[in-house]
């Protein structure tokens, strides 16, 4: 599967945050963030593994009782059923792959 940027269709599941799934495959899917400054993804877990790249932008990560300052270049592993959130201190953008793939992110 390939896949050209498009900047349409992004989602807005939570105010100030973007989504949009470029790419998936059997077992792993591979979703981009546009995140806003002041915004917050509240505490949550799901029994996908969850990698991350943070392209831009400054965040505060939350993994279990572990916090993290996630700056460009910056990257993250969250283990499935790890309760984890974010608040985000700048305008950022972040590539996360989630594996097995999540069904509730795939392209309507």
């Amino acid at each position: 599967m390939f896949a050209k940027f498009d900047s349409d269709n992004f989602l807005t599941p939570i105010d100030g945050i973007e989504m949009k799934t470029f790419v998936h495959g059997d077992n792993s899917l591979l979703t981009r963030f546009h995140l806003k400054k002041g915004s917050q993804l509240p505490s949550h877990s799901h029994p996908h593994e969850q990698t991350g790249f943070m392209v831009s932008g400054k965040m505060k990560l939350i993994i279990g009782k572990e916090e993290f300052i996630a700056e460009p270049g910056d990257t993250w592993c969250i283990k499935g059923d790890i309760d984890h959130q974010a608040k985000i201190i700048e305008d950022s953008i972040a590539i996360e792959v989630f594996s097995p793939v999540r069904e509730d992110y795939l392209p309507k």
